[in-house]
């Protein structure tokens, strides 16, 4: 439903197309750069409730997105959704592909958010391979995020956590193993919640720990329901943990 939107919004025969893809979170824009440009697609993509970092969708179209489509935005600044595109301008009718760079369509840390969500439903899923997808999905993110585009007290954390969070995901990345990529999980949490704490939110994310895992010395992750699914033990201790704060 949320790829058709996006497509639906930025296609014109001819003139545009625009490809989605919901997994990675990558979308592709190619145009006839004779007939339009990226802004103007960006625009059409902004009014049926996408934002990027030029145009914010309108609130009341974003609110009636379905509960499905509907992603964090960050309070009170340039909130982004979570695709990243590779803009192909072309200046041939049959819009033939050329080279291109990505552009991140999104608020900087949105798409790491989003990512990280991702991968903590695989572990509590207990799916080695998803883990390792969404984990791949989330260093690109991470990779490709813009600081210039992030508030002073994000810049600030950011640049402490980069190393740590850009090698631990690496490490799930790398790992066969699941219980070695929840390990590397706790990493990667920590990071999360030191740039979530201060982040505008504009919807709750809870802080949740569970005292059993990590060999009894408790372990914590983020979710954005309340209720708790261990990342740590799956379907062995789903349940295990509480909530612990919630972040706003």
């Amino acid at each position: 439903m949320c790829k058709s939107k996006i497509e639906k919004a930025g296609n014109q025969r001819k003139v545009a197309k625009v490809t989605w893809d919901k997994d990675t979170q990558m979308a592709t824009i190619t145009y006839n750069e004779k007939k339009t440009n990226q802004d103007e697609i960006l625009k059409r993509i902004a009014l049926v409730g996408y934002d990027s970092d030029k145009f914010l969708a309108p609130d009341d179209v974003y609110k009636k997105l379905d509960d499905c489509c509907q992603y964090d935005r960050v309070a009170q600044t340039a909130s982004m959704h979570t695709m990243t595109v590779a803009s192909k301008s072309n200046s041939d009718s049959h819009m033939s592909p050329k080279a291109s760079e990505p552009v991140m369509i999104g608020s900087p840390l949105s798409g790491i958010y989003e990512n990280y969500f991702a991968l903590k439903d695989a572990l509590v899923q207990t799916e080695k391979s998803k883990a390792n997808k969404m984990a791949t999905n989330l260093l690109a993110t991470i990779n490709q995020v813009k600081m210039e585009k992030m508030a002073m007290d994000e810049h600030m954390v950011w640049m402490k956590v980069m190393k740590n969070l850009e090698s631990d995901t690496k490490k799930i990345v790398e790992s066969k193993d699941i219980s070695q990529q929840r390990i590397h999980f706790m990493g990667v949490s920590k990071s999360i919640y030191d740039l979530m704490k201060v982040s505008s939110l504009e919807s709750p994310i809870y802080f949740q720990h569970c005292p059993m895992a990590n060999d009894g010395k408790g372990a914590d992750w983020l979710s954005k329901d309340k209720d708790i699914k261990n990342p740590y033990y799956g379907n062995q201790m789903l349940t295990c943990g509480k909530t612990v704060e919630t972040l706003k």
